[in-house]
């Protein structure tokens, strides 16, 4: 076989870490492009205290490039992970997050930065990740790896120490379970499955969100969602929102249950609405311990909504929400390269029920006035039939009777009042219901407007998408967080507020590509293509996005963080669906 193997007359199926060592050393002082010989071979074996087979999935191009990809398999029976930490998928989504920080520890990897050897290090929401997985009876472990060179030459030895000595140590400090920090992997395997055991019990209790007696909502700053370490007040219910549900094992805790309908959360400046309303919006994850968060739930479809000026809507049924335009525009295909607020607001809406949300999360600082409100000195100076935007307050009950609960925060106006099943002032981070007094104040006024009208479903064209960026047929790179690159293509992702890592960032790239090979032009709809790929994923791993270059780097999101990204291309154009949905 030509290249690496060559020197050393082996045969990739057999080949050893001794044979690695020997290769890589007589490699040093080559052009830094002889490492891709390693992408030839089907791996090696390693035995030892620590036995693994290392995959060498991708050599970068060049030292100064995004660095290689390893994956390492390991038995379960290696490891000596106890049974009772694999029983379900939440507990070893939380054994997992465990395992990535302590391998990040033993590399002496802070956060991600350029060290030799690099974990996607996780932080405080436990989510499914490609770089430490269970598949089988096999711990896969995959790795960034920076190979050694001296400008553009090959550091042939430093290479051999890298990966045949430094490797295998950082296993036995990272997966050993023997070697780690069992309690704390134990408390993350319980934090993952507690979550989701509460977070199940929602529904039978008619409730959309609860906090646990005893959490810690604040967070350090805007940019660290770590909780804040003094002065904290804990969450104490009323009495009249205490509620019992059980952890997974069976123990029961009380806390604040927020039931379905409309929940307005009200109370003075800095006094902790929007904090609540946060924690809330980060509910739809498991937190890990001592995080401050690990009790807060909330239905795992909610979704947060914005205003955001500016961004592009493709073919958006606004209807309930706005009229005929000017010029007899018509809005139940609305599209636009420059959205108002308020329509922007609208179309967040309505395609946040495309997917199937059941809980809208709205904070006033956020959102549109003119959306949100219409009083009535208003109404008499500008008609119903000069103004085609109907506020959400006069839609909300309707969404609340077809199943779709609101919270919403509200400082400046009574106006929510009126339309609010309960009221919780915040006062110093304390809970109070007030629900009485607010309608003592301004008393229900039920639905002003008809039923919620049926919507149709969006069928993404197969002109939405081109990944092409100059001679690479598929371009696909998140700059942060909040930005990502397909192709020629940018999108602003600051409104999803729901997307905490960019390892989740990346992997809806990867998810965008997937769609344009195998979806578009297959006639579904946003939410069946969202369902699709989510099923794909579930069903044959993060590798069926990447095209088997394995990518460590890759987080859960949900279908409506897709939906939302989809959304958000500036070049996507749809057909309505045949038919309606609810």
């Amino acid at each position: 076989m030509a290249g690496i193997f060559a020197l050393t007359n082996l045969h990739p199926t057999v080949a050893s870490c001794k044979d690695l060592a020997v290769a890589l050393r007589q490699l040093d002082g080559r052009g830094f492009k002889a490492y891709r010989d390693l992408e030839l071979t089907e791996g090696f074996g390693f035995a030892g205290s620590v036995p693994f087979h290392l995959s060498i999935d991708y050599v970068q191009a060049d030292p100064f490039a995004p660095p290689s990809r390893l994956t390492l398999s390991i038995p379960r029976t290696a490891t000596g992970v106890p049974d009772h930490l694999l029983q379900d998928t939440h507990r070893r989504r939380g054994l997992c997050h465990g395992l990535a920080l302590a391998i990040a520890h033993a590399t002496g990897q802070k956060t991600q930065d350029r060290s030799d050897l690099q974990i996607d290090r996780p932080r405080q929401q436990i989510l499914d990740r490609s770089c430490v997985q269970w598949v089988g009876d096999e711990l896969i472990i995959r790795l960034s790896a920076r190979l050694p060179a001296a400008g553009r030459r090959i550091q042939g030895h430093q290479a051999a120490r890298l990966l045949c000595e430094r490797l295998p140590a950082v296993l036995q400090a990272g997966v050993i379970y023997e070697h780690l920090d069992v309690q704390h992997l134990q408390q993350l395997a319980t934090c993952a499955a507690d979550g989701d055991a509460l977070r199940g019990q929602l529904a039978d209790h008619d409730l959309v969100a609860f906090v646990a007696d005893g959490s810690r909502l604040p967070r350090r700053s805007g940019i660290d969602d770590r909780p804040l370490q003094s002065h904290a007040i804990s969450w104490q219910s009323p009495p009249s929102l205490r509620v019992e549900l059980e952890q997974a094992d069976g123990t029961r805790i009380t806390g604040t249950g927020i039931r379905r309908g409309v929940t307005a959360i009200v109370g003075g400046g800095f006094h902790g609405k929007s904090t609540l309303l946060d924690a809330l919006r980060m509910g739809v994850y498991e937190h890990v311990p001592g995080d401050g968060r690990e009790g807060v739930v909330c239905d795992e479809t909610a979704v947060s909504i914005r205003a955001e000026d500016g961004r592009r809507i493709s073919g958006v049924d606004l209807s309930p929400f706005i009229g005929p335009l000017p010029q007899g525009r018509r809005t139940d295909h609305f599209t636009s390269d420059d959205a108002s607020g308020s329509t922007s607001q609208a179309a967040a809406i309505v395609e946040a029920l495309e997917i199937g949300s059941r809980l809208l999360l709205i904070d006033e600082d956020t959102a549109a006035t003119n959306f949100m409100i219409r009083d009535q000195r208003m109404r008499q100076l500008i008609g119903d039939q000069q103004e085609p935007i109907t506020p959400f307050i006069d839609r909300v009950g309707q969404l609340a009777a077809t199943g779709t609960s609101t919270i919403v925060v509200t400082g400046g106006s009574s106006d929510y009042l009126s339309v609010a099943d309960t009221v919780i002032a915040m006062e110093e981070y304390r809970p109070v219901d007030v629900t009485e007094r607010a309608h003592e104040l301004v008393p229900l006024t039920g639905n002003t407007v008809g039923a919620w009208p049926a919507t149709r479903g969006r069928i993404p064209l197969p002109q939405s998408l081109n990944p092409r960026r100059g001679r690479r047929e598929r371009s696909v790179r998140a700059r942060t967080r909040h930005e990502l690159e397909v192709g020629g293509t940018f999108l602003d992702l600051s409104a999803l507020g729901q997307l905490v890592d960019e390892s989740q960032t990346r992997a809806l790239g990867q998810a965008l590509l997937h769609i344009h090979h195998h979806y578009l032009g297959e006639h579904l709809d946003v939410a069946q293509i969202c369902a699709a790929v989510l099923d794909d994923i579930r069903s044959e791993g993060w590798s069926v996005l990447t095209q088997d270059r394995f990518q460590p780097d890759l987080a859960q999101f949900r279908a409506f963080e897709l939906s939302a990204t989809l959304n958000r291309l500036r070049t996507l154009q749809v057909e309505p669906a045949p038919g309606a949905v609810t």
